[in-house]
Parts: C-alpha cells; structure tokens; sequence
C-alpha cells in the first residue's frame, strides 16, 4: 500500500480525483438550491456521443477535444430539454428522460461500431462508461485540474452573486445583476464540471458526484456557504478514497468506488448530520417527550395542591 502511494502516477491522478470531487460537490449545492440535480444525470448521458464522434474525427484519444466534444453534446441536450419542455406540454422531468435515453443510445451505438473497427477496442472509450482515472496521462491530469480550479474560483469569487442569483433573483435583478448572464455562467461550469469528470468517473456515476456531496452537506447546516464548503469537502474525500482503492485492483473501475464512499459519507450524514440527521431528530423527540411529560406532571402536582 505504502508503495502504491509513492507512485508518482498515482499520486496525479489522486489530486486530479480530488480536485474534481471538491468541484462537483461545489456546483452540486447550486444544483441543489436550483432544484436541478438530476439534469446532471440526462447532460453526463448526453456527453458520450460527443465523447465518441471527437474520437472519430481525430482517430485518437485526445483529452481536451474529447471534453469539447462533450461539451458541445451535453449543451445541446440541454437545449433540447429546454425546448421541449418551453414548446410542448412536457413536463422537464420527462423531457429530461427522453434526452437521457436518446443521446445515451446513440453514444453506444457509435461506441459499439468504433469497438469494432480496427483497434478499436484499444483506444480505452469504455473507461468512458464507468470511468477509469489510471488511464489518465500526465497531460490529461493537468487539463482536468485547471478546468477543475476554474470552475471552483467562479463559484467562490462570485459567492454573492450567486447566492442573490439563487434564493432572490427579483432583487437580484433589481440591482443589475443579469440572469441571462448567471444562467450561461451556471450552465457553462455546470457542463463543464460533468464533462471533465466522466472519464475518472464515467457517465452512468458523474451525477452521483454531484448530487449526493451536497444533499449530505444539507443534514448538517442550514447555512448556504457552510453548505457549499461541506459538500466540496465531502466531494474530495470521496474523490481520493475512491480512487485509492480502485487503485489497488487490476483495471477497477474508479466511478463506483467513488459513489460507494461518497454514499457511506451519505448515510453518515443521514444519521449523525446535527440539522436534519435521524438520529438527532429522535434524541430530539425523546428529549421534548420528556420535557412534556416533566411539565405535564408539574401542573398535576400544582392542581392536587390547589384542591
């Protein structure tokens, strides 16, 4: 194990995983407050045929025009779940399905043919699927963390923008603030964050990254910037305790790691988290249960007194 740590290889990755968890868990609390986490599921579906078209056209894997590829598919589902939820009767949530099942197909359809051509199956675009951040190089460290830093500098910077943007856009408004500008920032670091993020994590578990960070950060403060700060910890711990494990197995998958200690942290929170955690709450009931039955038997007493 103490070997494995000394890998200089591994040691960029985990930073990289880490760095990626801090940022999914800080996008993820604004996801969370504008009741949008599950978009990050239909747009990390929506990527892949980007992902495997930019493949095509360079004939190798290429980080950074793989992730413009993907950006530009993901933007585009997002303009389709727009569209059809602005222009038809749909509901966003079924839009969103449709979107999801629709882009995601198609990627496979494309994956499957390039698995069939001459080398395909070498040029790794499955680890695309569950994500699999040893296959990582160098280069594909340094792109992934920069995007990364950029995204956590444009929510910490602008701290108070986006919490006007979020809980009182009237009077955000009101104050000059643009939302069409908010809305193309958010949405930018929002594709962003999920199309960096799915090959060290996959597109199937990128939105578990981003959703359950900042939902557990919830069960324990009511305070929007303890909040973020919270789930980007959550997010990173994730990230590298993932990581580290799946890098003790030969080819393991790095997403589901990630999830399943991202989930234990979940479940934690859940149960401990002093705002909202069950075991609080019930300690809190016991308490006020006892509380009520301390007073009740005080007026009893006083009434026998006073007869």
């Amino acid at each position: 194990m103490g070997s494995i740590l000394l890998n200089s290889s591994l040691q960029w990755v985990l930073f990289s995983t880490t760095i990626l968890g801090i940022a999914a868990g800080t996008i993820g609390c604004l996801a969370y407050w504008k009741k949008q986490s599950l978009l990050s599921d239909s747009l990390a579906h929506a990527a892949l045929p980007g992902v495997v078209i930019a493949y095509l056209m360079l004939g190798e894997k290429n980080l950074i025009i793989m992730i413009i590829g993907a950006g530009i598919s993901a933007l585009l589902g997002a303009y389709f779940i727009h569209f059809i939820q602005s222009s038809t009767r749909i509901k966003e949530d079924t839009a969103m399905g449709m979107i999801l099942s629709v882009f995601f197909g198609f990627g496979i359809m494309l994956l499957t043919i390039v698995n069939r051509t001459a080398g395909g199956n070498q040029s790794g675009l499955d680890s695309f699927i569950f994500g699999q951040a040893a296959a990582m190089v160098q280069s594909d460290v340094v792109t992934m963390f920069c995007l990364t830093s950029v995204v956590i500098l444009i929510v910490f910077i602008g701290f108070k923008e986006w919490k006007l943007y979020l809980f009182d856009p009237n009077f955000a408004k009101g104050l000059g603030l643009s939302l069409k500008w908010m809305n193309g920032i958010y949405m930018t670091i929002f594709v962003t964050t999920i199309v960096v993020g799915i090959q060290a994590v996959g597109v199937i578990l990128i939105a578990a990254l981003i959703i359950i960070p900042s939902v557990s950060a919830r069960y324990w403060t009511h305070s929007f910037k303890t909040m973020i700060l919270l789930s980007a910890i959550m997010g990173g711990i994730s990230g590298a305790l993932g990581t580290f494990i799946s890098a003790l197995g030969s080819s393991w998958p790095t997403g589901p790691f990630i999830v399943l200690f991202a989930a234990a942290l979940f479940i934690i929170s859940l149960l401990f988290g002093k705002e909202h955690g069950l075991l609080i709450q019930y300690i809190q009931r016991k308490r006020h249960k006892r509380l009520v039955g301390f007073h009740a038997n005080n007026i009893r007493l006083k009434t026998k007194e006073v007869e």
